[in-house]
């Protein structure tokens, strides 16, 4: 491909003497030559404009040869940009940082977002832990704060704070919550004291006390089932509905699970008939009475998880938890009647007991009671047990007193701390103790 041909560039006012322009002529000949210090000064305009003409032309003119001119010269020449860093270094998205573009209470246009794809993205970081920060930017380009992330779930293109998010939403009710939602807590006499915002990922059970939050936080981004509306300044956090949200609802209720075809909780035939349970049962409803029965404390006759196909697990926690209800006989002989399945799927009755001062597996492990039991503002005597345990272990800091029988952020960064001595991170260290934190600790 032939070369491109330039014209000799000469700024009005430049100096006409026989020197300066020889030596122009001899610049245009050279198509680059290193800047240096020294000649006439007006001359120096001209050969800058000179050689950034001729290097944006051998790069569109394919010249491998010329490309190694320019992109090797010496010192003080002019060179196309590191192509590592074309932009320099990270920055907002858009604007300045801490605020919205463009004119102030006027966001830009919203783009529309399902509720289903602000919670995939919210999981993006979840899964990335990303590490918090209030001036570092993922390579998403999105601040690496509590803002920042909630910005990048609903895909705003800017990095908005805390004192600007209400401008891309509309207030709404707790009762109107829905995955996808925010919760903001904005402190306008002292934006750094107090301020946060979350993503709503659901109700964790129908008590509407506890909701998933999908947050960005110290040390890294975390899911975490949290008491409404934060642990913290409860009453100052709002819930609010992005304006650009569109269908698509999303349940978010950890360890939830849904339901098989046929009659459903609540309905007078959800009870499915003594027929599908049994010796020699493979179905469904074998699977999601055994997940009932894990939630209900019954985990410790699970080791492997809920099956479909029917054993003595299944059974003797069904057993197990007939017995919790001062059942004896007849009607507690293992298999699950009408009543017994009301009670699981309606979560009423008394859950399953642990059995916290016994050691009934190898190595004197004590049986797990179960996740529901470490749920916030939960009150069991197996918190109590694994306070004592915590503390005994060496991992008891955080503890002004007790530890005693209800759940609480104590307990919880105990359990973290514990988790992290095994090396774990994320979901793994969230400092909710399930059966392999349990079995470590009683080990």
């Amino acid at each position: 491909m032939p070369m491109p041909v330039f014209e000799e560039y000469e700024p009005a006012g430049d100096c006409a003497c026989q020197g300066c322009a020889r030596r122009r002529r001899s610049l245009a000949r050279a198509r680059a030559i290193p800047l240096r210090d020294g000649g006439h000064p007006a001359a120096r305009g001209a050969r800058r404009a000179l050689v950034l003409a001729t290097a944006a032309g051998v790069v569109l003119g394919g010249s491998g040869g010329a490309a190694a001119a320019v992109t090797t010269a010496p010192a003080g020449t002019v060179a196309l940009d590191d192509p590592g860093t074309p932009q320099g270094g990270r920055a907002p998205l858009h604007g300045p940082k801490g605020g919205p573009v463009g004119k102030p209470g006027a966001p830009a246009a919203t783009k529309r977002i399902d509720r289903t794809t602000i919670i995939n993205r919210a999981k993006l970081w979840l899964d990335a832990q990303v590490p918090y920060s209030m001036s570092e930017y993922w390579t998403d380009g999105y601040r690496q704060d509590c803002s920042g992330y909630v910005s990048m779930a609903w895909n705003l293109g800017t990095n908005e704070w805390t004192g600007s998010l209400d401008k891309f939403a509309t207030r709404i009710t707790k009762e109107a919550l829905l995955p996808g939602d925010m919760l903001l807590f904005h402190n306008p006499a002292d934006p750094n004291k107090g301020s946060h915002v979350v993503i709503f990922g659901g109700w964790v059970d129908d008590t509407r006390t506890h909701y998933t939050a999908y947050e960005q936080t110290r040390p890294t981004t975390r899911k975490l089932a949290t008491p409404y509306a934060y642990w913290t300044n409860t009453t100052k956090y709002l819930p609010y509905r992005f304006n650009g949200v569109t269908g698509g609802v999303v349940p978010e209720a950890p360890g939830a699970q849904p339901l098989p075809a046929g009659p459903q909780p609540g309905d007078a035939k959800a009870y499915p008939g003594a027929a599908k349970f049994g010796p020699g049962a493979t179905n469904d409803y074998v699977a999601q009475l055994g997940r009932m029965l894990i939630d209900r404390g019954g985990y410790r006759f699970y080791p492997k998880g809920a099956s479909r196909t029917w054993s003595d697990a299944d059974r003797l926690a069904t057993q197990a938890f007939q017995r919790a209800q001062g059942w004896t006989g007849a009607d507690a002989d293992g298999l699950p009647g009408a009543h017994t399945w009301r009670l699981l799927v309606e979560r009423q009755g008394k859950d399953i007991a642990p059995t916290v001062g016994a050691a009934p597996g190898p190595g004197g492990v004590r049986a797990y009671p179960g996740a529901a039991v470490f749920r916030p503002g939960k009150a069991h005597e197996a918190v109590t047990a694994l306070g004592r345990q915590l503390i005994k272990k060496g991992f008891g800091k955080h503890y002004t007193s007790g530890p005693g029988p209800r759940w609480g952020e104590a307990d919880r960064r105990n359990v973290e701390a514990f988790q992290r001595a095994q090396g774990w991170r994320g979901a793994s260290a969230n400092g909710y103790p399930g059966p392999e934190t349990w079995r470590r600790l009683f080990a």
